[in-house]
Formats: C-alpha cells, structure tokens, sequence
C-alpha cells in the first residue's frame, strides 16, 4: 500500500453542495481542466492517483497491468486493510480467477433471462403504487425505492424476502464510509452466514434459484465452486442486487420531480432516458480502485507499480470533451457510452437488470401518480454523503 506521498496531498473529493447535490465535488471541473492525472488520500489512509477524464478512466479500467486485485470501493473505508480477497470475491479478483467466476454467472445475467423479468418487476411495481395510493403521501426511498430491488434480487436468489430489514440494514453499514472496520467487518459476517446457511439448504434441497444453479454448474466443471465462494458470491450479489437500482429509483424520482420538463421524454423512450439518468446522477459516487503491477503511463503522467488508482467514473460522465453541457439532464440525449456500469472486464454483470427495473420503476411511478410532487425541498443532508452509493436516506412525497 502506498502511503509515503507528502502530507499536503489533498482529500479525496466527495463535497457536493446545497446548489444542487446531484452534482458530483464541483472539484472535477477544476481537476479535469488542470489536473486530470491527480493524487489525492483517501479516507482509508492510501495515496491514489485519481483519473478524471472520461478516456482516461476507461483506459484504467481496461488496462490488464492495472490490478483489481483487493481493490473496490473499500478505499474510502477507514481503516481498511487492503488485504487478500475472500475466496469468491469477483469484484476484486484478476485474470482466470476473476474469469472463472464470471463465466458461472454470466448466464443468469443475459439480455434474454433479464426481459423474461419483465412482467414480475411490473406486478410488484404496480402492487407497490397501489399500496401507496391507499393514502396520500408516502416515503418513496422506504415504499417503492428499496423494496422493488430488493424483492427482484430474493426472487433471483431464493432469499426469503421477509428477511430483508437485516440485510438492507447491513448493506448499509458496509456501505457506509462512517462504519469503522470492525463494524464493517461484523455486518459482512452476518451477511455471509445468512447466505451460508441458505447455501447449504440448496446443497440438499436444490430449487428453481440462482444459488442452486449456480451449485450445479460449478459442480459441472473440473474446479467446482467451494462453500466459500458460493457464499461471497451470494453475499456479493444480494448486496450489490439492491442498494444501487434502489438508490437510482429514489434519486432519479427527485431529479425528475424538479425537472418536470423532462418527463415526456422518459415516457416516449424509457430506454435512452434511462441511460441518460445513469450517465448524470453516477450513484458509484468514489470512482473504481485499481493498483499499478507495473510502471506504467497514464493519461501522460508516469505511475509506479504497487501505486494505486481511482478511476474517477462520475467525472468521467460530466467530462464536456464527450457529454456536451454535461451538467444538465436531458433524457433525450444518447448516453449508453457513460461509465454507470464501468468498464473493461468487470462492467457490471447486472447492467441489463437494473436498466429494466429502472425503466418500470419511473414510467410506471409517474405515469399512475401524475400529481406526485415532493413534499418539500430537499436537504443536503438526506443526501447520502458519506456513503460509498450515493442516494437518499428518505424521500417524502405526496399526491
């Protein structure tokens, strides 16, 4: 881990404003302009080199001499250790191990099993905005927001759903940049044993879900799955599955609930809005971490091997040389070239998922409720800060 850069090296940019939070750190225009090759420390300890431009940050994540080995989102977690994976961690593995993993998965993420989703993301999103419309108001993060991700991920999973307030409240605490190592540490545990314990039921008593096919294909190669992956993998996809479409769904509600303007355009073509959302609103707020195996050059600027690098991906989607008056939302604008979903070998394997849910989500929810508007203007402070998705902690509407 590098930490010998001096100790004037500045803070890692996560200061968004009252103005307008949907805004990333006012800083990248500056650093992109000036200094798009910068180091900064991280809230762990660790000196990155952050990459701001859009070509830039897609170079650094289709680099192969650039490592994600140990390296996610946890650089923005105090006290983190950087130490070697879990077995079963896709996120930060490299090479054939990381390819292994992927090829297991990736046939419960295709365009085809995604669309065939469709009509279930519609009935519980419709069944959602009926249970709202019994009243007048309503909390969008706590009545629609959250649970419609989550009941998608525990139908792909065979999570029972009646367990979801454990999980969502320890995805929260891993997700937290507040959360000090151990409670971090804790939270993931409990995660993980839950996921154990459905693991070994599924061992014995396979059923129709992701968690059992995924036994049985990896049971199919000559390197089957051990418990341990399987219950990473599980962990992984139960957290990952929900809080970023969850987080989406509420803030691109309040975005749109201020841009009016916007919504013909969602409604004509929910696919290209959609895109366009994920390009503005980059709910992966601190950028994705890489560690140099190599001297290497990057964006001109020469890194040293053992160094490491975020990609800056929500400046990369405001960068004006790609996304013309990039601060401004236009859903008709095609974006699906935005870095929402990263890039290179590890771009989401969900992506098709949450683009779904996202499309009914919207279009549904503004479509039935055409009165919805937001109950009053919001803070910057139920704007989740210091949180490693980006979101909101609540989001009062009414009708």
């Amino acid at each position: 881990m590098t930490t010998t850069r001096p100790v004037d090296v500045p803070a890692f940019p996560n200061q968004r404003t009252e103005k307008c939070p949907f805004d990333p750190d006012p800083a990248y225009v500056r650093l992109r302009a000036e200094e798009p090759v910068a180091t900064v420390r991280c809230p762990a300890g660790v000196d990155a080199v952050l990459v701001s431009r859009y070509e830039d940050a897609r170079a650094v994540l289709s680099d192969r001499r650039l490592s994600s080995w140990a390296a996610s989102s946890q650089h923005m977690l105090s006290g983190y250790d950087f130490s070697e994976p879990d077995p079963g961690q896709i996120i930060q593995l490299d090479g054939e191990d990381h390819a292994r993993l992927r090829r297991l998965l990736i046939g419960e993420f295709t365009v085809r099993r995604m669309e065939a989703l469709r009509p279930y993301i519609q009935r519980i999103t419709d069944e959602h905005i009926d249970a709202m419309l019994t009243g007048t108001s309503a909390d969008l993060v706590r009545d629609f927001g959250l649970p419609i991700p989550s009941l998608v991920i525990c139908e792909m999973l065979g999570v029972p759903y009646a367990d979801r307030d454990e999980f969502q409240r320890d995805s929260e605490l891993l997700l937290s940049i507040e959360t000090n190592r151990s409670g971090g540490a804790e939270a993931w545990q409990r995660i993980s044993d839950y996921i154990g314990g459905l693991i070994d039921q599924r061992v014995v008593a396979p059923a129709d879900d992701l968690l059992s096919r995924l036994i049985a294909r990896g049971n199919a190669t000559d390197q089957p799955l051990t418990r341990a992956e399987l219950v990473t993998i599980g962990a992984t996809l139960l957290i990952a599955g929900h809080e970023t479409t969850a987080n989406m769904i509420s803030l691109s509600t309040a975005l749109l609930l201020e841009n009016p303007d916007q919504l013909a355009a969602l409604q004509a073509d929910p696919a290209t809005a959609v895109e366009e959302l994920l390009r503005y609103l980059t709910v992966i707020q601190f950028g994705l971490l890489r560690r140099a195996t190599e001297d290497v050059t990057v964006a001109g600027a020469e890194v040293k091997a053992g160094e490491w690098l975020v990609a800056a991906i929500q400046s990369g989607n405001r960068d004006e040389d790609v996304f013309p008056q990039p601060d401004s939302v236009d859903l008709a604008r095609q974006a699906r070239t935005h870095l929402g979903f990263g890039f290179g070998p590890h771009q989401c394997l969900g992506q098709q998922l949450a683009r779904i849910e996202l499309q009914i989500a919207l279009t549904t929810l503004l479509r039935r409720i055409p009165g919805l508007r937001l109950s009053a203007p919001l803070p910057l402070s139920e704007f989740k800060n210091s949180a490693i998705i980006y979101g909101l902690r609540s989001l009062p509407v009414q009708w």
